[in-house]
């Protein structure tokens, strides 16, 4: 039996995917949590197999709540559920220690496969999210421009390109204002842009805009 916590802070997802999940004889939704605080309580009290994780969450979240769910829980098998596409957010969601990431377009046909194949210690990926892996290993970060900044700031830069105020930024990722306002300045800096116009050319170019939710 693998048994499962369901991370998700829209009671619709959670429960769409309870349905999806009923048939499966193998698989047993033992607890949930709607925001990263409730996530890490689940992590420290154990007793589950694997996580299914939503990357974009009230309080702490994305890669930085990956990172620390790894870091206290290093065996357990997580499994990113998310709205993003794009394949960098795959590639930085499993380089901080997610084994699988799935769109949420994608999880009625692949969910149960996905959360069997990561449960028994292997990765979920797909063809594409495989490929940017090997490109990122073969190619040099500098010759992206996005591929410079660090994952809080890469968090920023696609809140902002998304269309997300300064305020709105920091209220979602528990930021104070001054603090969103300086990772916007160094972003601007590391990529050598003046203008969130130029930004957003920049994100519509590499195909890193993504539908975040409110």
């Amino acid at each position: 039996m693998i048994r499962i916590v369901i991370a998700d802070d829209h009671t619709i997802m959670r429960e769409g995917l309870k349905r999806i999940l009923d048939g499966a004889l193998d698989i047993d939704i033992v607890g949930e949590a709607i925001n990263g605080f409730e996530v890490l309580s689940h992590v420290r009290q154990g007793g589950f197999d694997l996580l299914l994780l939503d990357l974009s969450m009230p309080g702490r979240s994305g890669v930085d709540l990956i990172r620390q769910i790894r870091s206290e829980a290093p065996k357990l098998a997580m499994l990113i559920l998310t709205m993003h596409e794009e394949e960098q957010y795959a590639v930085r969601a499993i380089r901080a220690g997610a084994q699988g990431y799935l769109t949420k377009e994608s999880a009625g046909t692949q969910l149960v496969g996905a959360i069997r194949k990561v449960a028994s210690g292997r990765p979920y990926i797909s063809t594409e999210v495989a490929e940017q892996l090997a490109l990122n290993i073969m190619t040099p970060n500098e010759q992206l421009l996005h591929k410079q900044l660090s994952d809080r700031e890469f968090e920023v830069f696609s809140l902002l390109v998304s269309g997300k105020s300064i305020t709105e930024i920091a209220n979602s990722l528990h930021l104070s204002v001054k603090t969103v306002s300086t990772h916007k300045t160094r972003i601007m800096q590391k990529m050598g842009m003046t203008s969130l116009s130029e930004m957003v050319q920049y994100a519509v170019a590499h195909r890193l805009l993504s539908p975040f939710k409110n």
